[in-house]
């Protein structure tokens, strides 16, 4: 009697051992599909930050080239200066985005500037780093849509069950998305001809 009573806690030890195995399969599944998406969403935003390195690059010689027709305009000036600052210096991913906001805003601004400057409008220096800028913008526009659509892949794999469950116990969280935040800017221009 105490050979059956070993076999059959040897089986159901086998049979736990191999439950245990087959649950740990699974988180580390879960785990490693987590982990890709972050690091492909992470990859995307990279993309983004070297356009945006780009843009702070050309801002402080546009700003100069401005200063020279419009040396009256010094607020706008100065906050453009000064959004540069912060989206330069910011940290964590959603505080780019919203520092970056504030960037794109001041630059509306200050081309909006350039518009009552027929001289300024005319100048080879301003047109090109106007050019640059506008295609920076672009590669900009291009690069934020491939990491939201990263974090969006990663976003619905962080919430799904069960997915939510292994996220939230290995403290995987969702990603912001890079979006429009002027209203203004989300809407088609209008064109009269």
């Amino acid at each position: 009697m105490g050979g059956g009573f070993a076999i059959g806690s040897f089986l159901c030890c086998g049979v736990v051992v191999a439950v245990l195995l087959v649950v740990g399969l699974w988180l580390m599944g879960i785990y490693n599909g987590l982990a890709r998406l972050r690091v492909a969403a992470q990859a995307a935003w990279s993309g983004i930050d070297v356009e945006l390195k780009r843009r702070h690059d050309l801002i402080p010689n546009l700003v100069e080239t401005v200063k020279g027709y419009a040396a009256h305009e010094r607020g706008t000036l100065d906050a453009v200066i000064s959004a540069r600052a912060k989206a330069v210096s910011a940290g964590p991913i959603d505080s780019k985005i919203a520092a970056e906001g504030e960037l794109t805003q001041a630059l509306g601004r200050l081309m909006a500037i350039a518009e009552a400057y027929p001289d300024l409008k005319a100048n080879t220096s301003f047109l090109q780093l106007q050019g640059e800028l506008a295609s920076t913008e672009d590669r900009i526009g291009r690069s934020r849509v491939g990491y939201n659509g990263a974090a969006g892949s990663f976003n619905t794999t962080v919430v799904v069950f069960p997915n939510n469950l292994v996220a939230g116990m290995f403290g995987f969280s969702k990603m912001a998305f890079f979006e429009v935040d002027n209203p203004a800017e989300r809407n088609a221009p209008q064109v009269k001809f």
